[in-house]
């Protein structure tokens, strides 16, 4: 029963993610007069296809790990002499007939729509889900901890870590994450005084939360709207934290996982209730959005900065240098696939 709800919850969040991320291409490609030829939830051979009014074909494949929309003559970008060479009747609805803003507006928009996606879930959520909130008050310093050592006592209240304020313990536990590997700028509320401490980097700071110190939140409309938002920002910032943190070696790059991790989690996430499971949904939609702005070829980022660079110095990237390139990024994209997928395998078997 469990293995069912698992794949069941895969199902529903890659297709909720990946159909929003590629109807935003799909719909800015219309808007711009861009032929769209095919709409593919998942890959491979097609379970359920057919054809609307503009010729788009629509498709739900038998390998639901992703998706991809088809549009007319974007892979002539670095060949423009292909395009150049086709009849006038053959050049309408081409990627290429559109101005360079429009071509942005396309590649753009399903990242956009991703980061839409997750305001909406988080805010839906601030607003019709009450939650008992922890507040980040201290409970007990664990004696002879780098806490215990700052001088931080029962009943602070912690207020900000670095640059991010925390308005709750979960917030306080991403922040301190977030300082592994520096000392912590801690600003703490002590009765009608603000003290700043610092907290050395620790696998555990020795803090722990004040148990009767929680409130139940309920947002009203213009708040969750707002607290949707800093949500949406906070997750984005924090992935690219990590991110950053796997490059430079701080994190292991074990952590990085592929979809049996998001099927793992999708499928606890179900279990737990369906406001969680909004907030699974939301967040991976974020890390897709995310990680699709990065500067990587045949990833979005990679296309947008294609067309920045030539806005600046307002030349065309064209000929086999870019297919190159491009191919490359393929082959970067399927190694990270099989490295994370190992992970997991690793993960799961207990390998190594």
């Amino acid at each position: 029963m469990h293995t069912l709800i698992t794949i069941v919850a895969l199902l529903i969040v890659l297709g909720v993610v990946v159909f929003v991320h590629e109807a935003g291409h799909f719909m800015a490609a219309r808007w711009a007069g861009v032929r769209v030829d095919a709409f593919s939830i998942g890959f491979g051979p097609a379970l359920v296809k057919w054809k609307d009014k503009k010729n788009t074909i629509w498709k739900i494949c038998c390998l639901p790990l992703g998706g991809y929309v088809s549009i007319y003559g974007q892979e002539d970008m670095f060949n423009r002499k292909k395009y150049t060479d086709l009849p006038k009747a053959k050049k309408v609805g081409h990627y290429l007939s559109v101005p360079a803003w429009k071509q942005f507006i396309i590649i753009g928009a399903g990242v956009f729509m991703n980061f839409m996606l997750a305001w909406f879930i988080y805010s839906a959520n601030f607003m019709f889900h009450p939650r008992v909130v922890q507040l980040p008050v201290i409970g007990q310093v664990v004696r002879e901890s780098v806490a215990f050592k700052a001088g931080i006592r029962v009943g602070d209240t912690i207020m900000k870590i670095d640059k991010s304020s925390i308005d709750n313990w979960g917030e306080l536990i991403i922040a301190k994450e977030l300082a592994n590997k520096h000392d912590a700028d801690v600003l703490i509320a002590r009765r009608d005084r603000l003290i700043h401490v610092k907290l050395a980097p620790a696998d555990r700071w020795g803090l722990i939360a004040d148990g009767s110190k929680t409130v139940l939140r309920k947002k009203g409309f213009f708040g969750a709207i707002y607290s949707g938002l800093r949500e949406t920002y906070h997750q984005s910032k924090n992935l690219l934290v990590v991110l950053k943190q796997i490059v430079t070696g701080e994190r292991s790059s074990k952590q990085l996982g592929s979809f049996i991790t998001i099927a793992q989690v999708s499928g606890h996430a179900l279990e737990a209730g369906f406001f969680v499971f909004l907030s699974i949904i939301a967040l991976l939609s974020v890390n897709l959005g995310v990680i699709n702005l990065l500067p990587l070829p045949v990833l979005d980022g990679g296309y947008l900065l294609i067309l920045i660079i030539e806005a600046i110095t307002r030349r065309k990237l064209n000929g086999k240098a870019m297919e190159y390139v491009i191919l490359l990024g393929w082959i970067l994209i399927m190694l990270l696939f099989v490295f994370t997928m190992w992970n997991d395998i690793a993960r799961v078997f207990h390998i190594g």
